[in-house]
């Protein structure tokens, strides 16, 4: 086979969350990107569920010869095996490709609670400890550690309540069921636009250019508080390396794009 040029037949690339999740729309934004520099088409395959194991696992058993990859965020590979039994090990059972992007979360709330800042909201939770819940996209997302991170630095009881996915736990969060969580930026933009979910703090040291008027969670009175997301393309362990470097830099052509980089900012 090593004679044959790669690749020669359509790549399935399992997504570890549900359609409409972040991984997902990063994948569907670079996937005709990769697909026409490779001249083969990248099929995403969503394989949501237990936090993203279940997309991890399969592919991590998947045949290493570069048909099957994963985009992932760090939730099912650096979170989950350390807070219960995975079918794999992510350092032996999987060869990175490449970064696709990270970014910061967003700490929103629904626009029916009395709040307007992130010191409104310490303020709330501390006269009504375990009253507030906040959703996730599951025990061990890591938009669930940012909320504890943030739990932790402020000394606030806020409830957990993890949803399968973050379109679930989005779609209670703009109905108002749960009043509080922490996402990503970009599938946010038309709920904060609409006026369906309020902004109070970037998660990073600086602020976001795409949200330039809503301050950093640090300078609004939580010293250094950081929570970021990262997404990345990895194969099965064993994918021969050419392989590997073909898929990277079909990656990094397809990221250094204009078209993909205004579509992301």
């Amino acid at each position: 086979d090593s004679g044959q040029a790669y690749p020669a037949k359509p790549i399935r690339v399992i997504v570890s969350v549900p359609a409409g999740g972040t991984p997902d729309l990063t994948a569907r934004l670079i996937a005709p990107a990769v697909s026409g520099i490779l001249g083969q088409p990248l099929v995403v395959d969503n394989r949501g569920g237990a936090g993203g194991l279940i997309g991890a696992e399969l592919a991590a058993q998947a045949a290493p010869d570069g048909y099957t990859l994963l985009i992932s965020s760090p939730g099912a590979l650096t979170i989950l095996p350390n807070l219960r039994k995975v079918s794999f090990d992510t350092l032996r059972d999987f060869a990175p490709i490449g970064l696709i992007s990270s970014g910061p979360f967003l700490l929103l709330t629904h626009p029916s609670l009395p709040v307007q800042s992130v010191k409104d909201l310490i303020g709330l939770a501390r006269s009504q400890p375990g009253k507030l819940n906040y959703s996730s996209a599951g025990s061990g997302a890591p938009n669930h550690l940012a909320m504890e991170l943030f739990k932790t630095m402020t000394g606030v009881d806020i409830v957990h309540v993890p949803y399968r996915g973050a379109p679930q736990a989005v779609a209670d969060l703009v109905g108002g069921q749960v009043p509080i969580g922490f996402n990503s930026i970009a599938p946010m933009m038309p709920h904060l636009k609409a006026g369906r979910l309020r902004a109070l703090g970037v998660a990073s040291l600086k602020r976001s250019p795409q949200l330039p008027d809503v301050s950093t969670i640090s300078e609004a009175g939580v010293p250094g508080f950081e929570a970021a997301n990262w997404f990345g393309m990895l194969a099965p362990a064993n994918t021969q390396q050419r392989i590997i470097t073909r898929l990277g830099n079909a990656l990094v052509e397809a990221m250094r794009s204009p078209a993909i980089q205004s579509q992301f900012v």
